[in-house]
């Protein structure tokens, strides 16, 4: 039976780093799920690793023709960005990996079934968490100070105890330590 793991956590928790280092250890047993979006590219992302960027009207027309398991708005500083996944067929005996929120691993539960989706929580201590966002801020070219503690706030209440509870089988993997740590716990849910 083909597993999805469906990595999730607050802005700054690691998620990228995390993802990475997995994919890296495990890139000939887990294929990634790439979602798409429409907000514009940070620097040095490229499409199709992390993020398959979009327009709006290729967006619309994937809806259009009922193509999408999961979608995501944001109101932004900077305007509208959406973040969505188009439907794809499991491999079977496959497993596959990608990062999204808990809206999205309700969504997937709801096209692939509980016993498919593996959530994975990455946890980090919030004096951390808000470290790691103003360094990657700080980071960028034009640094979007704003939308950086728009996003944090907004993750208290996403990723709320009663949200969190409310995904079935969630497991949670901290990012405090070193990332072969992290990758180290997530070992012990994917050899499941």
């Amino acid at each position: 039976m083909s597993r999805i793991f469906c990595v999730v956590g607050k802005s700054g928790s690691g998620k990228d780093t995390f993802y990475r280092a997995v994919l890296e250890k495990y890139r000939h047993r887990l294929t990634p799920i790439i979602p798409c979006t429409t907000r514009p590219m940070r620097e040095g992302e490229v499409s199709g690793e992390n993020y398959l960027f979009v327009t709006d009207s290729e967006l619309h027309r994937l809806e259009r023709q009922g193509r999408i398991i999961e979608k995501r708005e944001y109101h932004t500083v900077q305007g509208l960005w959406t973040y969505f996944t188009p439907k794809f067929d499991l491999e079977k005996g496959r497993d596959y990996i990608l990062i999204t929120t808990l809206e999205g691993v309700r969504s997937f539960i709801a096209a692939f079934g509980r016993d498919t989706v593996r959530p994975v929580y990455l946890s980090l201590p919030d004096g951390k968490r808000l470290h790691r966002c103003l360094d990657r801020e700080d980071a960028q070219p034009r640094p979007d100070y704003a939308e950086m503690c728009r996003r944090y706030l907004a993750d208290e209440a996403d990723f709320s105890p009663q949200n969190l509870s409310s995904i079935p089988n969630l497991q949670t993997v901290s990012t405090e330590g070193t990332v072969q740590e992290s990758v180290t716990e997530w070992e012990r849910i994917f050899d499941e």
